[in-house]
């Protein structure tokens, strides 16, 4: 791929030569500039290998769980969260370990990093574990694995992230006694980040003694420091939410802020210019390594000093210049930082401010200038971070601008200043620094309120399905030229308006003594001068090619933007896509006409509670909010027409709170009873609170979502009316899972969610004894025919599916969501013999991760995630 990039960019240069009247040196320096840039990356991504399986001799499939023992350095904060420490290791020797070989003995030199993560077996560990630093010389014993590859079309990679981090391997302990630290000389590449971890550490520890709660300290550590390991998640969510995601990571507004700072104090002191420069040129890296050198800071701090250096020079002082070189030099020393979204996201803002800034202050040149400029920075800042927003998170706030607009001055001009200064006074005078930080908590509360009160009503929040790089490109091409003729226009119609004034002032006027010292006004001075036909014809003639112009670029501009907000269509066709969700289900539905329909979410088990409530980690993860709703918002999923929820246990319903609050929802299907459990109740009170329609599912109802589709509730059966009318609490609820029945473009689902086998055994009795009362009429009367598809119920358990069950349906296709090395042993091997018996096709998302299968003229296609797997489609016509 990267050689036809190349070789198609080496074909288009000539030719965009010709076109744009470029020198020929230029284009071929432009040219060897990219190639070079190819050639460098192709060398370092051929050499990001694994030395791992040739240090031991195995091939990299038999390394998977192989117990060894590797010595090394750790090269990252040690982070401790809940029962799991994890850090990165510098590896410099690995053999393997077991009962029969030598500790010590017949290591292999290597030097490769890998992620370590410690199961942690008591809480007394936590503390054993929080004193390993940086730089510390150990000797771990544990297993290796491969990072996790995505699951589900589009979703996140572990693996290849990690790959442009250079780690291969993740490293498996159990408890600190896998752990043995090691003597080690007192300086060696880390000591020097150790140095900062400890400093950082420290200045953590002032802002807690300034601020007075824990919930305040978090959020000034991430705004002073970058430290964001104690940022509450739920903030988080909120600043998210409204684009704000920027003031909490330390970027090119805290290094201005920083180096204005200095230099300002500097000014105090008497110091003079030049000297100035150079100190807070030298002090620009230290405050980089302080805040985590982040892309983003990165290259506001080589900026700064590219910057400072200039200015001190007086050489080199164009803006697109330097940004160029930043990004020349970040690349150089990592070329994956060009995969970075912090590094995209950061550049093209910058860029974009360079490049934009100018088209925009026509608009705000009468404003008062601190207003104008605010005004004219944010929404520059908003139009040029939106197509990079929308890519990579799938949503957009339409308060984004108002809350940019208060927010961001509010934080960097006075917060951020006041939080810094409390932080450091507290070395000083601990109840000053209180008395400082006091201000900025107000400010703080006001902010949270603010975020949280606009967050409100979900309808400002518009979801965006994933687009194109060439999308990207056609968005800020098309914004170039409506903002170019804006800006053409406006100075036009200034310019005449600036003409009239001059046709109606004497010739001795003053006015025309300051005028034609501009050339611009020279020629509206000449213009003046020509005949007056011809000069209105002419301005006339211009004036229509502007309007011209100025149109098509608005509407080219709204085109695009209408096209990156539809969700892609499937045209006739309906597909049914079954989540991989780890040990749960969650199947969305898309249909012919384009409704959405979501089958169960999923839900992450929680088993730190009581003694084990110390397990708990501080932001754990969670399959709705990590991984359901950024699919949905990925595939443009603007609202779910309806939720079916099978049954109220936590690995169905348990993810469906987080789409409940992210995603609009029309309607709500459930089995008619509730658990005895909060956070089911908790889901039932927000469908209410949101007024979503709720109904209890149950035999011989049937919905039809559009012409093309068809729903048939099979199971449950309508239970007795409660004279108290208030719904059932069933604490087993496999057995009143919904089963249903879609039918869509020829093609027949069954899906049963967790139906054990009493609950089957009970559906076939009345759906045999419905058949042979009522032969071939009424709608119930056809099911006993076999059906394309069928969701096995359970994740396969041995309680369910039972061979009268599938003598009945009969299922062409049989999918299995079931998590990968669940402890239930799960599929049980009985199922699948008895899948095998009746000839169905068996999917399965623990090893092939997301299965969709699309529908279209009585057709079924199937495709699947893993790579380790065929991912070609496969077509069987039924």
């Amino acid at each position: 791929m990267l050689f036809l990039l190349w070789a198609g960019v080496t074909l288009i240069f000539p030719l965009i030569a010709l076109w744009m009247k470029i020198p020929i040196r230029h284009m071929v320096l432009l040219w060897l500039a990219f190639s070079g840039g190819g050639f460098h990356w192709f060398w370092h991504d051929t050499h990001n290998v694994s030395s791992i399986p040739d240090a031991l001799h195995v091939s990299s499939s038999m390394v998977e769980d192989m117990p060894v023992q590797v010595a090394g350095l750790i090269a990252s904060k040690v982070q401790v969260d809940g029962d799991r420490t994890q850090f990165e290791m510098r590896v410099t020797s690995i053999n393997h370990y077991g009962s029969h070989s030598k500790r010590d003995e017949n290591r292999t030199p290597i030097s490769e990093q890998v992620i370590v993560h410690i199961k942690l077996a008591a809480k007394q560990e936590q503390q054993l574990a929080a004193a390993w630093q940086r730089g510390d010389a150990i000797l771990v014993r544990g297993t290796l694995k491969a990072p996790t590859k995505a699951g589900n079309f589009g979703g996140f990679d572990y693996s290849e992230y990690l790959h442009t981090q250079e780690i291969h391997w993740l490293f498996k302990g159990d408890g600190v006694a896998s752990l043995q630290k090691q003597e080690a000389s007192l300086w060696n590449r880390y000591t020097l980040f150790r140095w900062n971890d400890q400093l950082r550490e420290q200045l953590g520890q002032r802002m807690e003694s300034a601020f007075t709660s824990l919930h305040h300290a978090g959020y000034m550590k991430g705004l002073v420091l970058g430290v964001t390991d104690e940022l509450d998640p739920a903030t988080y969510n909120e600043f998210t939410k409204l684009g704000l995601t920027h003031i909490l990571a330390i970027s090119g507004m805290h290094v201005a802020v920083y180096a204005a700072t200095l230099l300002y104090l500097l000014k105090l002191l008497r110091v003079s210019r030049e000297t100035s420069l150079t100190v807070v040129l030298i002090l620009i890296p230290a405050y980089v390594l302080l805040t985590g050198a982040s892309p983003s800071v990165m290259r506001a701090g080589i900026m700064a000093m590219i910057g400072l250096f200039a200015a001190r020079r007086g050489v080199l002082k164009d803006g697109l210049n330097i940004l160029s070189i930043s990004a020349l030099l970040m690349l150089i020393w990592n070329p994956y930082y060009l995969l970075s979204v912090s590094f995209q996201l950061s550049f093209m803002v910058t860029g974009g401010l360079l490049i934009y800034m100018p088209l925009m202050k026509p608009f705000f040149a009468k404003w008062p200038f601190l207003i104008g400029g605010e005004v004219a920075i944010t929404i520059t800042a908003q139009l040029v971070s939106f197509p990079m927003t929308v890519f990579y998170f799938n949503q957009f706030s339409l308060l984004s601008f108002a809350a940019n607009f208060v927010l961001v001055p509010l934080i960097t001009y006075i917060v951020l200043p006041i939080g810094t200064v409390a932080m450091g006074l507290s070395f000083l005078w601990g109840d000053g620094a209180r008395i400082l930080a006091w201000p900025a908590e107000q400010l703080n509360d006001l902010t949270f309120l603010l975020v949280k009160w606009l967050n409100v009503d979900d309808a400002y929040v518009s979801i965006w399905p994933s687009s194109s790089i060439l999308w990207v490109m056609a968005y800020y091409a098309a914004l170039y030229s409506v903002l170019y003729w804006l800006k053409t226009w406006l100075t036009s119609r200034r310019q005449t308006d600036d003409n009239s004034v001059l046709n109606s002032t004497p010739l001795s006027s003053p006015v025309y003594t300051g005028l034609a010292a501009s050339a611009e006004w020279a020629a509206v001075l000449n213009i003046a001068h020509e005949p007056e036909g011809a000069g209105k014809f002419a301005r006339r003639q211009w004036n229509g090619y502007r309007h011209l112009a100025l149109a098509l670029s608005v509407i080219a501009w709204l085109g695009i933007l209408y096209t990156g907000y539809q969700s892609p269509s499937g045209g006739n066709t309906g597909t049914v896509q079954f989540l991989d969700v780890g040990q749960g289900d969650s199947i969305l539905i898309t249909t012919p006409g384009g409704k959405h329909i979501l089958v169960d979410g999923g839900g992450t088990m929680d088993f730190a509670t009581g003694k084990n409530a110390w397990r708990k980690r501080a932001d754990p993860y969670e399959v709705g909010e990590d991984t359901i709703v950024p699919l949905l918002k990925q595939r443009g999923v603007h609202r779910l027409d309806a939720v079916i929820l099978t049954h109220g246990d936590h690995d169905h319903a348990g993810g469906l709170q987080a789409v409940l609050d992210q995603i609009p929802v029309s309607t709500l299907f459930f089995n008619g009873t509730l658990t005895d459990k909060a956070p089911f109740r908790k889901l039932l009170n927000t469908a209410l609170d949101k007024q979503i329609k709720l109904y209890g599912a149950h035999h011989s109802m049937e919905w039809e979502p559009d012409q093309a589709t068809k729903i048939r509730f099979l199971y449950p059966f309508r239970l007795p009316e409660d004279e108290s009318e208030q719904l059932p609490v069933m604490k087993e609820q496999n057995h009143y899972s919904v089963a249903m029945i879609l039918e869509m473009e020829g093609a027949s689902f069954l899906f049963t969610g967790d139906m054990d086998d009493a609950a089957e055994s009970s559906l076939l009795s009345e759906l045999t004894r419905f058949s042979s009362s009522v032969k071939d009429k009424g709608a119930t009367g056809a099911v006993g025919k076999a059906v394309d598809v069928m969701k096995i119920a359970h994740h396969g358990s041995k309680y369910s599916t039972s061979e009268e069950w599938l003598s009945f349906w009969r299922p062409k296709v049989s999918v299995i969501s079931v998590g990968a090395t669940n402890t239930y042993g799960h599929p049980n091997e009985a199922v699948l013999e008895r899948l095998s018996a009746v000839d169905s096709a068996i999917y399965r998302t623990d090893t092939m991760g997301e299965i969709q299968i699309r529908a279209q003229q009585g057709k079924l296609s199937v495709r699947y995630q893993r790579k380790q797997y065929k991912t070609d489609t496969i077509t069987t016509t039924y």
